[in-house]
This record gives C-alpha cells, sequence and structure tokens, in this order.
C-alpha cells in the first residue's frame, strides 16, 4: 500500500470530476428501469465493434452508418436539450429521467443514420438526384447531427458547420474574393448524406474502425486500475528528486493519456494525486495546477496512442499508422522532455527538494504490483510495432489480453486474502460490463466530432479547397511565415470550443494542402506529413488556451487556484511545444522525414531535446540561475541552431549532407552559456545558505 496521504476529496476535485464526466460522455443519471437503458445501448455498441475485426464482414459504409446510429442514439437518451431549465421548462432539461421527446428523437436521429443502409441499392442508383425521401431523411441527419454535437460538444462545431453550410448555399453571393459558384439542395444532400464524401466520410471511418477499439482498450485499463497504478509508480520513481511531485505528475500523466485519452480525464486520475502533493512542497497554487494541464494536454502527443487524430493522419496521408508514429515520436518526447526541465527550473526557482523516501512507495514493489497492467500494453506495442498488424486488429488482441486479465485480478486478490471467490468474479464481470459501457460513452464524443467535422470536410469537397488556399494565400500575401501563423492563430482559437479530433480535421482540411502549395511556390519543400501534424499540434494546445481551456479549469477546481491565470502559465509552459511544429515544417529531419538510420534518428532527437532546453530557458528566465536580459537571444541562438541545422550550414555554404555539423556550434555556445552562469550560480547558493543559517 501506498504511503501517499491523499487530500480529502473537497469541492474543487468534484467540480473537476463533473468536467470529466461530461467529456465522458455522462449526462443523464435516469433512476428506475431507464438507468439500465443508455448501458445497455453502450454495451452492445462495444460488442458490435469488438466483432468487427474478426468475426463480422461489413461494407465500410454500414460501419459507419451503423457506428453513428449507436452515437446519436446514446446521445439523445443521455444529454437533455438544456443542461438548465429555461422559463420554468424542467422537461427540457431532465437529468433524473428520459422524457419521451428525446426517446423519440433518439430512434429518429439513429434510423436518419441508418437510411442510407437502408435503401442502400436504390441510393447507389440515383445519387446526384434525390427523390423526396432522400431529401427528408438527409436534411433530417443534417439537423439531428449538428443538434446531437451541440449537446455534446458544445456550441462552436455546429456554429461552424451551419456557416460552411450557409457558405456552399450563398457562396454566388459573397464578395469577389470568397465568391463561389454554389451548389443545389439536390447536390448538397447527396454530397454530404447519400456519398462517403461528407458525413461518412473518412475521419467518420477512422472513428468506427480503428478509434473505437482503442478508446475501449483505455477505458478497460482505466476499470482496471491503471491509472493510478501508473502514477504511484511515477511517484516511486521520480518523488525524491527536485520537485519530485511534479516530475512524476508529468510522468504519470505522459502514461495515463495511454490510458485515456482526454486532457481532462487525465488530470482527474493523476492531478487529484500530484497537484496536492505539488502543493505540499512548496509549489504555488497556480503552477502546481499549470504543471499537470502541460503533462496531461500532452499526453495525446506521446506515441503510440496519440488519440484518435493520429489515425485520421494516417488516411489523410495515405500511409501506415506506424509512419505516424514515427514522424511525431522526436516531436512528442523532445517536448515532454523540455517540460521535465521545466518542472527542474521552477523547483530551482523555487529552492524545492524531492519528498522524503518514507513518504512514497518502494518502487520494485509497486512495479510488481501492477506488472499485469504492463502486458497488454507491450502485447500492443508488439502488435504495431514488430508484427506490423493493422492498428484495429493490434487493438483487438491487446483488448482480449486485457479482459483476461481484469477477468482473473479480481479473484486473484481475493484467493491471496483468503476471501470467497465466487463475489470477486462476479465483480470482475460487472468491472468488464462497466469499461464496455465506459468506453462506448468516451466514443460518443469523438464519433460526432468526426461525423459533424465531415459536413466541412463535405462543403470543401464541393469544391471550395482551391478557393480556400487562394484566399489563404492572399491573407498571408504569400508569405508561407505568415501562413502558418494565422494558422496557429486559427487552431487555438477554433480549438478553444471544439475537441483536438474536430479541430484537426477543420484546419487539415481547409489548411494542409495550403501550407503544402505555398511552401512549394516559396521554395520549401513542405512534406503533407509535417503540414498535417502541424495542424495536429496546434489543436492539442487550444486545450489550454486562456480563455476557454477545459483543461485549465480542471486542474484549478483541484488546486484551488484561479482558471484563466492557470491557463496562461500553462500556455507558458507549453511555447517549448509550440515551437516544434514551426521548426519541422522547415526541417523535415525532425519527424524523421526520409531519415531510416537509428543513429541519426537518436542524433536528431538529442539535438532537438537539447534546442527545447534552451527554448525553455529561454522563455522561463531560468538555466542553472537566473538569466540575464542579453543571455536570452543567445538561448534562443542555441535552439535554432540545434533545430534548424539545415538553415545554418546554407547560410555557412556548407553541402547538406555535412549539416549535422554544424550541431557543435550550438553545442558550443551552450556550453559557454552554462560556463557563464556557472560562478553565478555558486553565488547565489552561498547567498540562500548564509541566509538559511541566519
Amino acid at each position: 500500500m501506498s504511503k501517499i496521504r491523499v487530500e480529502k476529496v473537497d469541492d474543487g476535485v468534484e467540480v473537476a470530476r463533473k468536467l470529466a464526466e461530461a467529456e465522458e460522455g455522462i449526462g443523464r443519471k435516469p433512476e428506475g428501469w431507464q438507468k439500465y437503458l443508455i448501458p445497455t445501448i453502450a454495451v452492445c455498441w462495444s460488442l458490435f465493434q469488438l466483432a468487427l475485426p474478426k468475426w463480422i464482414l461489413l461494407d465500410s459504409t454500414y460501419i459507419r452508418a451503423i457506428h453513428l446510429a449507436f452515437a446519436l442514439a446514446i446521445v439523445y437518451l443521455n444529454y437533455p436539450l438544456f443542461k438548465k431549465p429555461y422559463f420554468g421548462l424542467k422537461y427540457f432539461a431532465e437529468h433524473k429521467k428520459i422524457p419521451l421527446l428525446d426517446m423519440l428523437l433518439a430512434v429518429t436521429a439513429a434510423l436518419a443514420a441508418l437510411y442510407i443502409i437502408i435503401d442502400y441499392e436504390g441510393i447507389t442508383t440515383r445519387y446526384g438526384a434525390p427523390n423526396t425521401m432522400d431529401l427528408v431523411a438527409g436534411i433530417g441527419l443534417v439537423i439531428l447531427l449538428l443538434e446531437a454535437a451541440r449537446r455534446t460538444i458544445g456550441p462552436a462545431l455546429p456554429f461552424i458547420g451551419s456557416c460552411f453550410i450557409a457558405y456552399s448555399f450563398l457562396g454566388p453571393y459573397m464578395p469577389d474574393l470568397i465568391a463561389f459558384k454554389g451548389t443545389s439542395l439536390n447536390r448538397f444532400v447527396g454530397q454530404m448524406t447519400m456519398s462517403t464524401e461528407g458525413i461518412y466520410g473518412i475521419p467518420l471511418d477512422v472513428s468506427a474502425t480503428i478509434v473505437f477499439l482503442f478508446v475501449l482498450f483505455g477505458a478497460m485499463l482505466d476499470k482496471a486500475g491503471a491509472g493510478h497504478y501508473f502514477i504511484q509508480l511515477a511517484l516511486s520513481l521520480l518523488g525524491r528528486f527536485k520537485g519530485g511531485p511534479a516530475k512524476a505528475a508529468i510522468m504519470g500523466s505522459g502514461l495515463t493519456g495511454l490510458v485515456s485519452g482526454s486532457s481532462i480525464a487525465n488530470i482527474v486520475t493523476t492531478g487529484t494525486f500530484t497537484i496536492p502533493m505539488m502543493k505540499k512542497v512548496g509549489y504555488p497554487a497556480t503552477k502546481a495546477a499549470a504543471t499537470e494541464v502541460a503533462a496531461s494536454t500532452d499526453g495525446q502527443l506521446a506515441p503510440p496512442i496519440m488519440g484518435a487524430a493520429a489515425f485520421i493522419i494516417a488516411e489523410y496521408v495515405n500511409v501506415p499508422y506506424i509512419e505516424v508514429v514515427k514522424a511525431a515520436a522526436v516531436p512528442a518526447f523532445a517536448s515532454y522532455a523540455a517540460l521535465f526541465f521545466i518542472s527542474h527550473i521552477e523547483a530551482s526557482k523555487l529552492g524545492i527538494r524531492g519528498l522524503p523516501k518514507s513518504e512514497l512507495p518502494p518502487f520494485f514493489q509497486t512495479l510488481l504490483s501492477g506488472v499485469h497492467y504492463l502486458v497488454p500494453l507491450f502485447m500492443l506495442l508488439y502488435e504495431l510495432i514488430v508484427v506490423r498488424h493493422s492498428p484495429e486488429l493490434a487493438a483487438f488482441n491487446a483488448i482480449w489480453v486485457m479482459a483476461i486479465i481484469m477477468l482473473l485480478q479480481e479473484p486473484f486478490l481475493a484467493w491471496k486474502n483468503k476471501k470467497p471467490l465466487g463475489p470477486a468474479f462476479k465483480k470482475a464481470i460487472v468491472q468488464i460490463f462497466e469499461a464496455l459501457a465506459s468506453g462506448a460513452r468516451n466514443m460518443v464524443a469523438v464519433a460526432l466530432a468526426t461525423a459533424a467535422a465531415g459536413i466541412i470536410v463535405g462543403v470543401v469537397a464541393l469544391g471550395l479547397g482551391n478557393l480556400i488556399s487562394e484566399i489563404i494565400d492572399v491573407l498571408s500575401m504569400g508569405n508561407v511565415f505568415l501562413m502558418l501563423v494565422i494558422t496557429a492563430l486559427a487552431s487555438l482559437i477554433i480549438g478553444m470550443g471544439l475537441p483536438t479530433t474536430a479541430t484537426y480535421i477543420v484546419m487539415a482540411s481547409l489548411t494542409a494542402p495550403a501550407i503544402v502549395n505555398i511552401g512549394g511556390m516559396q521554395g520549401f519543400i513542405v512534406p503533407l506529413m509535417a503540414a498535417h501534424l502541424f495542424c495536429f499540434y496546434f489543436g492539442i494546445l487550444a486545450d489550454d488556451t486562456p480563455p476557454v481551456g477545459l483543461a485549465a479549469y480542471a486542474a484549478a477546481a483541484i488546486a484551488k487556484s484561479p482558471p484563466i491565470a492557470t491557463g496562461i502559465q500553462g500556455f507558458m509552459y507549453d511555447i517549448r511545444t509550440a515551437i516544434l511544429p514551426f521548426m519541422f515544417i522547415f526541417n523535415s529531419d525532425l519527424i524523421l522525414h526520409n531519415v531510416s538510420s537509428w543513429t541519426q534518428g537518436i542524433l536528431i532527437f538529442v539535438m532537438a531535446c537539447i534546442g527545447n532546453f534552451a527554448f525553455a530557458s529561454a522563455t522561463q528566465g531560468w538555466f542553472i540561475t537566473r538569466n540575464k536580459p542579453w543571455e536570452i537571444p543567445l538561448f534562443l541562438c542555441v535552439t535554432f541552431i540545434l533545430m534548424r541545422p539545415d538553415q545554418i550550414a546554407s547560410w555557412l555554404g556548407m553541402p547538406h549532407d555535412q549539416r549535422y555539423w554544424t550541431y557543435l556550434i550550438g553545442l558550443a555556445l551552450y556550453g559557454m552559456l552554462y560556463l557563464m552562469q556557472r560562478p553565478r550560480c555558486r553565488k547565489d547558493a552561498g547567498g540562500q545558505v548564509a541566509m538559511s543559517r541566519a
């Protein structure tokens, strides 16, 4: 048992848990027979998805339609029309029962989603010329989908989708810069609801075939207790070092990111332990919460499981998923390494030490206590990296291993403690079914986000793609640097109201081709993978961007710190992540593009880490002691040299294949900064000792 004392769960933790429940898909909590309705549908959805990799062979359109039908049904049963009763109309804000109206809407929405397979043969023969029933079902599906997205995700995505729909009809009446020939109702309905170019497009296909299984795998790990195990393991390993609780929070959040796939759920899982401990050793509440926010947000960056967007990147770029993992590896791990460095800087600034060994769980005992949680994770990695199975088959096999572990875990503990085995088996089975229901609930927001974003993708496919590239070219005045800044800011703004996956889909549809094209016009060869990862990174960073970053609100509730100040501090920590996409756009070595040598890859990674450390020192005002103002530009030079050796080599007239020799310049400058600060560090340390003696 851990010796860690956990503070009593307070109102702040409850607020954070409510935010996590909302993101997890827990809206209503009906009573009576209705309380079994939503979990039953959720379990059926999970069983259907589990049957697809091995036992059921269906056309991909059928899979997408059934997937969407389950999601829509759960939304209308689970979320009321309004969160609070307005004008005394409690019927539309019921949380304790499911009104008849929402039951009818659930059935209607599910049938509208299934309409494409109910009359599949007829629809395929009259594509482009829908009959009256096609129009009614199609328009109904669009409206019900946008309303379901509003109930689940909030108003931002439905609003953006509605603007694109309006634009598709009003294009001819727009100013010349954004004028568009427009579309007819028949063509719009055909594109959106009768083909795989709109709602039933690639994003929904990835959600239905791959993402669901990974989310289900994470839900099973979570229900089995892996999240708590990971944070205890991180504490046992790092808790005694300088700023140990912060470093444990970072490591624990990175590991828990494999389980939850959600920034807020990550914060609630790890933050309830780590934030009080960070405060206990001396971190101010705002910095403790911000550290947890930065760590939990970046959990979605860590390969091999990077959330839904990573699988969609693989489909859009048309590469195996393992190539996305390879491309994301160096930036993600360099970002986490820099966050460890920032936690060390903050501990040095505040004079914070680690926790006493007596208050930490013993490492080997902790490691062995949950080693069975690592088996399915290693199984998943083996399937993805060594055997090279498809992501859905790899997740399927890992799920079965996890199910066996869950089935045996409780009986083993009962046998060990000399308790009856029957109740333990019953508890294990209940846990498995709870995980199946939880996995489906977690998927609702992803399914709705991918389907609703499909409307935007569909409108772009109607012929807006080239026009959008021209508009972006005009706004950026043909300057690729300005265009990247515009894209980053747009991603942060849009991402304030959208899930990461939806933000990525919207921005990638609008800007990724433009980044490649405009870069090409200016002589920069930008790999398509780099453009998509750029959108992905800034979609994730929106999670803690003030004033709407929900991750910051969740952490602030636990730490009892101001949410806006927490978000700003978290964003300051995450600037070290924001710099990476700008670097790998122009230096594709950072995403290991055309890099196949392990030694070359390791060299690039190490230099990227040191470059990110230098950037962290510049932005945090500290290296081994407080920076002098004139040292900050030197740290930025180190960052640029170590992340853009190609540009330095070009300026020096060196051949491109000799570019890595310029790393020596950056390392020498970094070493010089260390030697310059070392005497001041000793002086400051001596002053602190004298003050402590006094």
